[in-house]
């Protein structure tokens, strides 16, 4: 088998190991740093398999592009992708399908907006409505700075179109956590769980990030938790989508917090999470290529197997991440780091220097994952290929898998 998969970060380069495993990969358009990159865009590349990594290309219809050419796709359609694209579709699907969740709101005037937040607990949370690239939450126990930032999302100072409607929320208190399912429209077969820290700083604070840190399994919830999550969540999910003539093929991403409650639904994802998503990828031990073309067709007839090992990713970024990072310096140490045991590094923000050698890209530039058969060796695995990492400005969280995060949202 032929596969093609469609990004270019950390999650893609998780991917492209994986599905090498039992297939040929190309990667477009990739970065330097993955190999298979090419710079092709994927309606010219002759592949037997598509595997959509990234959530822009497929609400802006990718999906449908390759099927309407009579390309198999792992990936939803456009109808499909509004789960992501749109948070109010998500919260109105998530109601539809009796789902628990926050208690929320949508609007896209300030004063009915702000009313509303003013009957909220005390935990707020405010969301756009529209892509923003994981950044777009606020999470705050200060009901002055939820309304400012209603204001500025409303008015289009921040995210311009995707926050002119936003989604505002009770926040919720407990372990976050993320389960992905493979789905082929009808059935879904659940991944192991794993939690990603999206704070940028130790203690999980500071500003929301994309993601930059994770680990995987969680020995804080039960063995039968993900199988629970695709009965009690994706199904009736896939039940509503079939209803409303979607038929969803592609990864199902459920960010749910385990409050006192039982689980509640967060946010649903159209793919594959980053970084969470790469320290369950990489534990696969059956074929995952054909798993998720067994998706792509509507049929899938096997069930995933994993290593019974533990990974931890952290994630090394450049100077200014969250905000605009840092670009052109050269990463060092790489080849050191990963000739460690049980160390992979995956490439993410990553560019190629006037000299040939790699350099920094992007605010997320490289995703460290450490192996072992518990957390705590896995977690040393990742800080020792951390420590032969340099570049000007390198920062990471140091506490990345010390303890489950106790989720704000």
């Amino acid at each position: 088998m032929r596969v093609c998969v469609v990004g270019g970060g950390g999650r893609e380069h998780a991917l492209a190991v994986v599905l090498a495993r039992h297939a040929e990969v190309v990667v477009t358009p990739g970065n330097p740093g993955i190999p298979g990159s090419v710079d092709t865009p994927p309606e010219e590349i002759d592949a037997d398999l598509f595997v959509v990594g990234p959530e822009v290309p497929l609400v802006e219809g990718l999906a449908d592009r390759l099927r309407a050419a009579g390309r198999l796709v792992f990936g939803p359609g456009a109808a499909g992708a509004r789960i992501e694209g749109s948070k109010a579709f998500m919260k109105d699907l998530a109601l539809r399908s009796e789902l628990p969740t926050a208690r929320h709101g949508v609007f896209s005037d300030p004063e009915p907006a702000l009313a509303f937040l003013r009957t909220l607990p005390g935990l707020y949370v405010v969301k756009t409505d529209g892509l923003a690239a994981g950044k777009g939450v606020l999470v705050t126990e200060s009901l002055a700075e939820a309304t400012d930032d209603v204001r500025a999302k409303l008015s289009g100072s921040t995210f311009s179109g995707a926050g002119r409607t936003v989604v505002i929320e009770e926040g919720l208190r407990g372990p976050e956590v993320s389960v992905f399912a493979v789905c082929d429209g009808d059935r879904a077969v659940p991944l192991p769980p794993a939690q990603d820290y999206k704070r940028i700083g130790d203690g999980d604070e500071g500003p929301n990030t994309g993601g930059v840190g994770a680990w995987s399994p969680l020995p804080f919830l039960g063995p039968g938790f993900a199988d629970e999550v695709v009965e009690r969540f994706v199904e009736p999910t896939l039940w509503t989508l079939r209803q409303d003539g979607v038929d969803y093929r592609g990864a199902l991403y459920a960010g749910l917090m385990v409050t006192a409650e039982g689980p509640k639904l967060i946010e649903y994802n159209i793919r594959f999470g980053d970084p969470d998503s790469q320290v369950v990828l990489l534990r696969a031990t059956s074929d995952v290529a054909s798993l998720l073309a067994e998706a792509a067709t509507g049929r899938i007839e096997t069930t995933p197997t994993f290593a019974d090992d533990a990974a931890v990713l952290v994630v090394a970024c450049a100077e200014g991440y969250p905000g605009p990072a840092r670009t052109g310096d050269v990463i060092e140490g790489l080849d050191a780091a990963r000739a460690l045991e049980g160390v992979e590094v995956l490439a993410a923000g990553v560019g190629l220097g006037d000299d040939g050698r790699l350099v920094t890209a992007g605010g997320r530039v490289l995703d460290v994952v450490g192996r072992g058969p518990t957390p705590a060796e896995a977690r040393r695995r990742a800080y020792a290929g951390l420590g032969e990492l340099s570049w000007p400005g390198l920062h990471h969280r140091n506490d990345i898998a010390s303890e489950p995060v106790e989720g704000r949202r």
